[in-house]
């Protein structure tokens, strides 16, 4: 029988991807509560998201997001057992999903597709063999963790009475990571998650310059160009912020296009989220056209320009 538990904590980097965790939280548990890093003004953008309080704690030079997990579990552990912890689905956040595992001896489960509450028990929905197939895991220790994607089906709350806000305690970890240096980020800083429409780029582009031809289509249909594993990883022609697939992306747009990308598994679990996907290939065999909505079996330097040319881009 479906269930609430007593408190879920959520964790972000930024208020944004905070506002959807929180709105799925509630479906989850009775109380919401939120961990976050970052100064007063960034605090004050997440009291307003849906969430009962938000314990934040203060920027520190030298001082890693990880550090944090240790102040994080003393703040779970004061709520008591039986408490679900979400993490957005980055990299930083994983490193602490994975810390908290540790700390307080719970069940993880990376990129969830899905999760319920069942005899206060939490069931969670993930891929296996690469993608091939899908899951259920009782998570059944104390405390429950998990992180999923930015592309969670669910409305921001709106309208909310603003959340209490608790200065958190530092705790430093037993062993920290020393920071020798930073370094900017290279490309772009794009979430594919996040976008409405997507446009992919597969091998059937001859050179990186031809990228263009999918630019322009996405800019007609105000979306964004996505890629698949050879592009970003073996060609380079593109960010690897942009790679769509197992080890990737996962979308949640409402229209994904794939171009020249012929429907390896790894590619395609990324996009099942997707409501409608179209496939462009000249390949008529290509296994793209066992899973799409709608095929366009054709010369992508001609169908793209056309398409273009058609939404007045």
């Amino acid at each position: 029988m479906a269930s609430l538990l007593p408190t879920t904590f959520v964790y972000a980097e930024k208020a944004d991807d905070l506002a959807k965790l929180i709105a799925f939280a509630r479906g989850l548990g009775e109380k919401v509560n939120v961990l976050f890093i970052g100064d007063d003004e960034s605090t004050r953008e997440c009291v307003s998201l849906g969430a009962d309080c938000v314990y934040c704690f203060a920027p520190q030079e030298g001082v890693i997001a990880e550090d944090y997990a240790a102040s994080f579990a003393e703040i779970i552990k004061e709520a008591g057992a039986n408490a679900l912890v979400l993490l957005a689905s980055s990299k930083r956040a994983k490193a602490i999903a994975a810390r908290l595992g540790v700390t307080l001896k719970a069940g993880v489960v990376s990129d969830a597709l899905s999760l319920t509450v069942e005899n206060n028990t939490v069931i969670a929905t993930h891929q296996v063999y690469g993608g091939l197939a899908h899951a259920k895991a009782e998570i059944r220790s104390p405390y429950a963790i998990a992180t999923v994607g930015s592309a969670l089906d669910v409305e921001v709350i709106t309208d909310a009475p603003n959340a209490s806000v608790v200065q958190g305690a530092f705790i430093a970890p037993a062993h920290t990571l020393k920071v020798l240096a930073r370094k900017p980020k290279q490309g772009s800083s794009v979430d594919l998650g996040k976008a409405h429409c997507v446009v992919g780029v597969g091998r059937g582009f001859g050179k990186a310059d031809d990228i263009a031809l999918a630019s322009a289509l996405a800019k007609a249909l105000q979306g964004e160009v996505g890629c698949s594993r050879p592009i970003a990883e073996g060609e380079g022609w593109m960010e690897h912020d942009r790679y769509i697939g197992v080890s990737g992306v996962t979308l949640g747009a409402d229209v994904y296009v794939a171009v020249g990308i012929s429907g390896q598994i790894q590619h395609m679990v990324g996009v099942d989220r997707a409501k409608i996907i179209v496939g462009i290939n000249k390949d008529k065999n290509a296994p793209i056209f066992n899973m799409v909505d709608y095929g366009i079996v054709g010369d992508l330097y001609k169908v793209l320009p056309a398409l273009t040319a058609k939404l007045g881009g």
